[in-house]
């Protein structure tokens, strides 16, 4: 992995920024350097290489940038801004102005963290309202959600078996860490036997228009709850894991919403939705992509053990977080 150390410690810089502002946290993903300061949020991709997503040149963060802009203006434009380069100045790196870009970041309206619907959950403050007005909005955006013949064909059964397949190899090296062996070899013999048993489902799905252009990342830690509720940081990076059923999205929400112990608001969510969607048939295939959405969520928490900017701490919380969610993927295989 390329370094950008440089641009990490420039953004950690008061005068790096063009508002004034007091404070700067910076939050880590696996694949982004996120810095909060009083008023805004700037996101930098790390320059990483997952085969699934490629972010190693300058060019490609520009434009999964943009993308990602316009992409998450779909369910909230008040929040996603602008991309802005980073240069270089006489006097160190700035955001903005001219001179050839050192890197790009993407400029946000920053919300109260404690409004992430993640610690609402934790709190106790997530209600049957605030999930019958999530089950509302996202039925509605499936509903005006783009599909077309290239939607369909990229979200159909064989993309569907390929994303398992390159799961199951990209986890294949942390089995003993964050997987046993019987659960890996179960879900794997599972989950096979599902695709192939429900080609006619799958086909059904398609035909039905369920295949659309969704938000692929659809949890708690993606939702913020104020005034109003935003779903943000939607997948811009490969479009094969945004173009997809509309019940892999709602899956998400629903297996994180079990995942936080609160199985009672997965199930109104979900009967919500089929409420407002009248999408029936999608039952037939939740525990199927509950089980895709826990098994992802655990293979992209057991990457956090390869990246070098994470601490000795910060590794083992989370090989137990991977390994909780591949738990629950096991639990969700049981049904199929």
């Amino acid at each position: 992995m390329q370094s950008n150390n440089h641009i990490v410690e420039a953004m950690s810089k008061p005068e790096t920024y063009p508002e004034l502002t007091d404070k700067i946290e910076l939050i880590q993903t696996h694949i982004s350097f996120v810095f909060l300061i009083d008023n805004y949020v700037y996101k930098i991709k790390k320059p990483v290489n997952f085969g699934f997503l490629d972010f190693s040149t300058l060019e490609k963060r520009k434009m999964y940038c943009e993308k990602e802009l316009a992409l998450n203006r779909r369910l909230c434009p008040e929040i996603y801004l602008s991309v802005v380069p980073i240069t270089r100045q006489a006097d160190g790196l700035r955001l903005g102005g001219d001179g050839e870009p050192l890197e790009y970041a993407l400029k946000m309206k920053r919300l109260p963290q404690e409004c992430i619907m993640t610690y609402l959950l934790w709190n106790g403050k997530i209600g049957k309202e605030t999930i019958d007005d999530l089950a509302k909005i996202v039925a509605k955006f499936h509903n005006e959600a783009q599909t077309n013949e290239e939607i369909s064909e990229i979200g159909g059964i064989k993309t569907v078996k390929f994303n398992w397949d390159e799961n199951f190899a990209q986890t294949q090296k942390y089995i003993g860490q964050t997987v046993t062996q019987d659960a890996f070899d179960f879900i794997q013999s599972k989950i096979n036997s599902f695709i192939a048993d429900n080609a006619a489902l799958f086909q059904s799905r398609l035909e039905g228009n369920r295949i659309r252009d969704c938000h692929g990342d659809l949890h708690s830690g993606n939702i913020f709850v104020t005034d109003k509720i935003y779903i943000f940081d939607a997948i811009e990076f490969n479009d094969r894991f945004r173009y997809s059923d509309v019940a892999a999205d709602v899956a998400f929400l629903a297996m994180d919403l079990d995942y936080q112990n609160r199985s009672d608001l997965a199930d109104y969510f979900i009967e919500q939705y089929i409420g407002y969607s009248k999408d029936t048939e999608l039952t037939k295939l939740l525990p199927f992509y509950k089980c895709y959405r826990a098994y992802v969520r655990g293979k992209v928490v057991s990457f956090r053990l390869d990246d070098p900017n994470i601490n000795p701490e910060g590794k083992a919380t989370a090989t137990k977080e991977a390994s909780a969610y591949m738990q629950l993927a096991a639990q969700y295989a049981k049904n199929l």
